[in-house]
């Protein structure tokens, strides 16, 4: 019997329940201003400067909030700032923050909490270090003021601010964001509409996050991260439960009410259930990434990385993940979000067609591979990278790949990509991931495809063709302008291979339909969601 079969098995017979007899009518009452969230994977460390796991960034935004919020058309709207003034030469931006903003300890959020928050922020984010990079002075000028003043103008500044991808530039005590942007901090204080309860944290099992009841939101419709940030609840748990009949299992019997990401496997079964709601999670869907570490041989050759994409099939890929249902994914041919307006295949003709190894082991070859072990550090507990770390497991060996596979959790794939040590050393060759459509629609939020070395992603890729029309587009003056800068990143993107994109995929959510407020988008937003019992 196949996995599909077990797991459909499993969950159309219901479970096991968690627990066995009914709650009394104050339990049930609790239980209705609790919501219980399955997400994508572990929370296993909690620092969104450090890391850019999008599970840190998702539990990051309930309880850290940020200067500008992004609506669902990409636009940045204030959240935390009550008003900005820019010079007429575009050099000095000057911002108020709103009154009433408080840290969850209760002391009110000051302009120099801001000026640590942005400046340990800016260490790590490629629009933060190109701030840094054209930064006279960041400082506050009293208590509610606080001012930057720049090199040379930055027209992005408030998407900079507002952006949803990670690292975010979430507002943090000064104490905190004091701490070494490349050492995790340990103290979760935060601004935003939930407190962290870390003395309920156990990684690998739960989360707590407890309404804070002296956050006030602002009164504009909630959009994304942009609006009123209203909590319902009074508490939210994530219940980390990484197999995946176990999460079906317990939404359907009730005992959690709110599911990320189920595997399209079990979609059918969900949907079968009266009592269930399912819908695609983020319109804007995803993209797949086969992320080579460019600092180690073989990859740290060009040719190497070229002989991955000439022979990577991405409908192995995403047939892996989504199975048979066409209408979940797409082939991308390049890096940006299908469908919107900086799309281009430029450049992309080898991903298309027949795959050649022949081609793709002589390239090998003449890369200097000799039959070194690959390391391919691939998580088990989230089924997007499970599904494709399988597939690239079969891919490495038809090439002659010494395939050294380490089997892990995506916590420890998030620390163990940091380094930057020999794979034999605790280092590593390649991983999986994926990154949200909406980080991918312009070169402003794509963390993944910079390519200018030790301040690049994982993998740290140097490419002076990509950087060179990065820094183009910024400067383009017309969308025009924009895409025919799009079409030559995406063409020296796929040249020197920056990564291999897998392909193009959508993801379900589901949730209970005593569940309400549940939207679609690149992130589970916990404001105005409610529940009855």
């Amino acid at each position: 019997m196949d996995r599909r079969t077990v797991l459909k098995g499993l969950a159309g017979a219901g479970g096991l329940a968690l627990t066995g007899f009914a709650a009394p009518a104050i339990a049930q009452g609790a239980a209705a201003r609790t919501l219980r969230f399955v997400p994508q994977a572990n929370l296993a460390n909690f620092d969104p400067i450090w890391g850019t796991q999008y599970v840190v960034r998702n539990a990051a935004a309930m309880v850290w909030d940020t200067l500008y919020g992004i609506d669902d058309q990409f636009v940045p709207q204030r959240q935390m700032v009550e008003s900005e003034e820019v010079s007429s030469d575009g050099l000095t931006w000057t911002f108020k923050l709103r009154p009433g903003l408080k840290f969850h300890d209760g002391t009110p959020v000051l302009a120099k909490d801001v000026v640590a928050s942005l400046t340990r922020w800016s260490a790590r984010d490629p629009m933060g270090l190109m701030l840094k990079a054209i930064q006279n002075e960041l400082t506050a000028v009293d208590d509610k003021t606080f001012k930057w003043v720049l090199k040379q103008p930055y027209p992005k500044m408030l998407f900079a601010l507002g952006k949803g991808n990670a690292p975010c530039a979430f507002i943090m005590p000064e104490r905190i964001a004091q701490t070494d942007p490349f050492k995790q901090m340990t103290e979760y204080v935060g601004s935003g509409p939930f407190k962290f309860a870390k003395g309920e944290w156990v990684p690998g099992a739960k989360a707590v996050f407890e309404k804070f009841t002296d956050y006030v939101p602002r009164e504009e419709k909630p959009v994304w991260l942009a609006g009123g940030k209203k909590v319902l609840v009074d508490r939210v748990e994530w219940v980390i439960m990484p197999d995946p009949a176990t999460a079906a299992a317990a939404l359907q019997n009730g005992e959690v009410d709110w599911w990320e990401n189920p595997i399209t496997d079990l979609v059918p079964v969900l949907k079968s259930n009266k009592n269930i709601g399912v819908d695609i999670g983020d319109p804007l869907g995803n993209v797949g990434s086969f992320r080579m570490n460019h600092l180690h041989a073989p990859f740290n050759n060009v040719k190497a990385r070229q002989a991955i994409l000439m022979a990577l099939s991405q409908e192995d890929y995403m047939r892996a993940l989504v199975g048979d249902d066409n209408a979940l994914w797409k082939p991308l041919p390049g890096f940006f979000t299908p469908d919107t307006p900086l799309y281009t295949e430029a450049g992309g003709d080898i991903l298309k067609g027949k795959r050649d190894f022949a081609g793709a082991k002589k390239l090998l070859e003449e890369a200097g591979y000799k039959g070194e072990p690959i390391t391919c550090v691939v998580a088990q507990d989230q089924p997007i990278t499970k599904a494709f770390g399988d597939v690239t497991a079969d891919l490495l060996k038809k090439l002659g790949m010494n395939v050294d596979f380490v089997a892990t959790d995506w916590g420890t794939v998030g620390a163990r990509r940091a380094q930057k040590t020999p794979p034999a050393q605790g280092g590593w060759h390649m991983f999986h991931t994926w990154h949200a459509g909406a980080d991918c629609i312009n070169p402003a939020a794509y963390t993944a495809l910079r390519a200018n070395g030790d301040k690049a992603w994982f993998g740290w890729p140097t490419s002076e063709p990509v950087e060179t029309e990065i820094t183009n587009w910024f400067a383009a003056k017309s969308l025009d302008e924009e895409k025919a800068v799009a079409a030559r990143i995406n063409k020296a993107a796929i040249d020197d291979v920056v990564f291999a994109p897998t392909g193009f995929f959508l993801g379900y959510t589901a949730w209970r339909k005593t569940v309400s407020g549940v939207t679609k988008g690149p992130i589970p937003l916990f404001w105005g969601v409610s529940k009855t019992a």
